[in-house]
C-alpha cells in the first residue's frame, strides 16, 4: 500500500507551540509527501496568524471548531484529512529531523495500523522540563512504559506521537470523550477488533510540556483517575502494576509512622530508593539541579497518580452511578 501521511495536530490557545512545531516540520528529512491538519479546538487565542505564516512552506490544511475536547478535536481532523495513515501529534511537540523518515521506514518494515512513539527531552528544554521528563520515561519511575524497547508487543501509544490507520479510524470511530485516557481506550478497542499496536522506537519526539509543579500534579492525578475507569470498561487489561504508586505513597506514609517506634529500615530502604533516583537522574542529565528537582518529579508523579488511582477505585466501587456522572470533569461533551 501506498503511504499517504496526514499529521493531524489539535490546539487549544497555544500558538507559540504551533510555530514552534510547524519550524520543526521544516527541518524534516527526504521528499516524503505529506499534510499538515490543524484543528483549533474552540481556542480564545488562535494560531490562525501562525498558520498563514507557513502556508507558502507547508502543505496546511485549517479548521476551527467548538470546544469539544482533545479526542474530538484528532477526530474532526481525521475526518477531514486526505491522507490514509494519519499522525497524531500534541501541539507542544517538536520533531527531529529524521521522524518521518523513520516512521515510513519502520512501516514499511512491520506494517500495523496504529504505532506510537516515545518521547524525549530537547537540550533546549528547562530544567523543570527535564527533570518532568525523567520522572514521567525513566525506568526506575515508570518502567519506562512511555518508550521501553522491551514493552514493543501490545504497546498503547499515547496520542501526542501516534500513528493510526484511516482504516483502523474507520472501524473504531476514532477516539472516545474521555480526558485523559483517550489514548489507551482507543488502544484496546484496536485490539479487540484484531488490530495490532506496536512502539517505534526511534520514532521519538521532543515533548515540550508547558508546566509546573501545580499543573504536573493535576496532569498525573487525571492519569491515576482515569485508569480505574478504563478498567471498568475493559476488564480484561487489568494489571497489579497500575496499583504500585498507590502502594508506595501508602508505604511512606508507613515507613514515616513507624520511625515513632524506633523502627527504621522501611524508611531506609525509601530514602535507598530515592538515592537511587538521585544518581540516575545526575547520569542521565548531567545536571545535578535536574537531580533534585527530579526527586520531586517522581514524589508529585507517585502521590497524585496513587491518591487518583485509590479514590477512583474506592467511589466506583460503592457508588452505583456512571463514571461520567461521578467524574465529570475527567470527560467532554461533543
Amino acid at each position: 500500500m501506498e503511504l499517504s501521511f496526514s499529521f493531524i495536530i489539535p490546539v487549544y490557545n497555544r500558538p507559540i507551540e504551533i510555530e514552534e512545531l510547524l519550524e520543526s516540520f521544516l527541518t524534516l528529512k527526504g521528499n516524503h509527501s505529506y499534510e499538515i491538519v490543524i484543528v483549533e479546538d474552540g481556542s480564545t487565542i488562535t494560531s490562525k496568524a501562525i498558520v498563514d505564516k507557513y502556508i507558502d512552506k507547508l502543505d496546511i490544511s485549517y479548521y476551527f471548531k467548538s470546544n469539544s475536547g482533545p479526542g474530538d478535536s484528532r477526530n474532526f481532523g481525521m475526518q477531514h484529512a486526505k491522507g490514509n495513515y494519519f499522525i497524531i501529534l500534541d501541539s507542544d511537540c517538536l520533531l527531529p529531523s529524521h521522524y518521518l523518515q523513520e516512521v515510513e521506514a519502520s512501516l514499511k518494515l512491520n506494517y500495523v495500523d496504529c504505532f506510537g512513539g516515545p518521547d524525549k527531552a530537547h537540550h533546549s528544554f528547562s530544567n523543570l522540563q527535564k527533570a518532568i521528563d525523567f520522572s514521567m520515561t525513566s525506568v526506575i519511575t515508570t518502567g519506562g512504559i512511555r518508550g521501553n524497547k522491551s514493552s514493543l508487543d501490545k504497546f498503547q501509544p499515547r496520542s501526542f506521537n501516534m500513528g493510526l490507520s484511516k482504516l483502523a479510524f474507520k472501524a473504531t470511530k476514532g477516539f472516545g470523550n474521555i480526558h485523559p485516557g483517550e489514548d489507551p481506550d482507543l488502544s484496546i478497542r484496536l485490539w479487540d477488533l484484531g488490530f495490532k499496536t506496536t512502539l517505534f522506537p526511534e520514532a521519538y519526539v521532543y515533548h515540550k510540556r508547558r508546566i509546573s509543579w501545580s499543573k504536573f500534579y493535576k496532569q498525573v492525578n487525571k492519569f491515576g483517575s482515569v485508569r480505574p475507569i478504563l478498567n471498568k470498561w475493559h476488564p480484561q487489561t487489568k494489571k497489579i502494576t497500575y496499583w504500585f504508586p498507590t502502594m508506595f505513597f501508602i508505604g511512606v506514609i508507613i515507613a514515616l509512622f513507624l520511625t515513632l517506634f524506633n523502627l527504621f529500615l522501611p524508611l531506609y530502604l525509601v530514602l535507598f530508593y530515592y538515592c537511587l533516583i538521585f544518581v540516575v537522574a545526575v547520569l542521565k542529565t548531567k545536571n545535578i539541579i535536574i537531580a533534585f528537582q527530579a526527586l520531586l518529579a517522581v514524589s508529585i508523579q507517585f502521590f497524585g497518580y496513587g491518591y487518583g488511582f485509590l479514590k477512583s477505585t474506592i467511589l466506583l466501587h460503592f457508588k452505583s452511578e456512571k463514571p461520567e456522572v461521578i467524574f465529570p470533569h475527567l470527560f467532554f461533551k461533543n
